[in-house]
Order: C-alpha cells, then structure tokens, then sequence
C-alpha cells in the first residue's frame, strides 16, 4: 500500500523540516501552502515534496484541494507543527498494510503546553483514511467524511507542538472562535448569557476533574482554565454577530 501525506502551511519555516522529516517512511508529501513569505516552500522543495499553492479561506477546502493529487492507497494528514514518532510510524504502517475493514483512523494528540505533554488532554481525531470518495467539511475543527468502512484509533500519539507559548495559545483561541462563532451564526444557532456561563464552567470541569488534568499540575489547570476561556469567547462572539456588533 502506498502511502501519501498532506501538510497545509504558512510561514512554518521553523517546523516544516522536522515534521517533513518525521513522515520520510510515506511514498509522497504533498504540501499545500497559503502563499508562505519565509522559507517554508523552499525548505519543502529542497526535501523533494510536491508543492501546491491556494489562498486561505478555511482549513477544508485547503485539504479537499490537495487530495486529488495524492496518489497513494491512504493519506495522512499532518500538520507542521505535528511530529510522528517511531514508534506511530510502525503502527501506521502495520494499520495499512493490513487494514481488514478499516477504512480509517484516529490518531491521539495530546497538548503540549508550558513545556510538557498534557497526555489525559488528548483530542481523538480522523487523519489516517483510504482515499477514496472522502471530503472535509467546516472551516474550523473540519471534520473529515469518509463514505464506508470502520475507523480505529491507534494507540501511539501524535507529538503535537500545539502552542509556542501563552500569547501564541491566546491567539489560537482567539481566531478558532470567531470562526466557531460564524460557523454557529450559520446555523442559526440561538444563545443566550446561561451559555456563557454554564458551557465554560463544564468545560473546565470536565477537564480538570474527570479527565484528571489535575494531575498535570500548572500546566493542567491552565490548559483547563484557557479552554473554558476559548467556549466563553465562542458564545461571546456568537452574541455580538447576533447583534451585528463586530
């Protein structure tokens, strides 16, 4: 089975290399980048990757344009500040080449923050598929649609670089939720002031106590404490579009 992997960038000079490195094992790298202005299209050049150019508009249609150009049997999505180990590649390998039913499959990142692997904070998500018939939908958090067959998520984690630090985490929170806002301004979604305190309030709750953030210390209860933030400036943001206050 052949494997091909799609990396979205823009301005990722300081990671690309590394996260081109780590899936050296694929057949072909395919990178989709945003009109970078520092290295990062350079760089991919230099280690032999296909190189494709579009001009933002959200994560999905970045990925959904790159996929027809994969060759491979199966595509891994990969972001440039994600890292897959050894030991993920072996089982990523294993996973393909004999996939029985599977037609997909979940790979695990816990969050790194304040220097440390946050593992009890780990988002489960489809990146591993079998090209055939799949499309992303969203513009934030995109969920990508597969048409038939099983998904399993492997055990060994990606090494995710979530964020540079507290400003860079902030920042984050800041655009997905503007985003979210709109996606939810879409639907027609109604909200009120009990969202903004009661969703936060559980969101922190549910990390901290029963996914046992406490035990990952300061950077636990900070990661716990800016999630419940990022719901919070979610339905914040929803209200003023409601409003056409933005």
């Amino acid at each position: 089975m052949k494997l091909s992997v799609i990396i979205p960038t823009y301005n990722e000079e300081a990671y690309i290399a590394d996260a081109i490195h780590s899936v050296s094992f694929a057949d072909e790298i395919i990178i989709i980048d945003s009109y970078s202005t520092d290295q990062t299209v350079e760089i991919a050049e230099k280690m032999n990757c296909k190189i494709l150019f579009n001009k933002f508009e959200n994560y999905s249609k970045q990925k959904n344009l790159a996929i027809p150009h994969a060759q491979g049997e199966w595509i891994l999505f990969l972001d440039a500040d994600e890292r897959i180990s050894i030991a993920l590649r072996n089982e990523i390998i294993s996973a393909i080449e004999s996939p029985g039913k599977n037609r997909a499959y979940k790979l695990q990142f816990p969050h790194f923050f304040i220097n440390r692997f946050l593992y009890r904070k780990a988002d489960k998500v489809t990146r591993l598929v079998y090209n055939k018939d799949i499309i992303f939908t969203g513009d934030v958090h995109e969920k990508l649609n597969i048409p038939e067959g099983n998904t399993k998520i492997l055990n060994q984690p990606v090494l995710h670089y979530t964020y540079k630090g507290i400003y860079h985490y902030l920042s984050k929170k800041e655009s997905y939720s503007w985003f979210q806002a709109g996606e939810m301004l879409k639907r027609n979604k109604k909200t009120n002031y009990f969202h903004l305190v009661f969703k936060p309030f559980y969101r922190f709750f549910h990390i901290y106590f029963i996914k046992r953030g406490f035990l990952d210390g300061i950077p636990g209860l900070a990661g716990a404490t800016f999630d419940a933030y990022g719901v919070f400036a979610r339905y914040a943001k929803l209200i003023l579009l409601q409003k056409n206050l933005k």
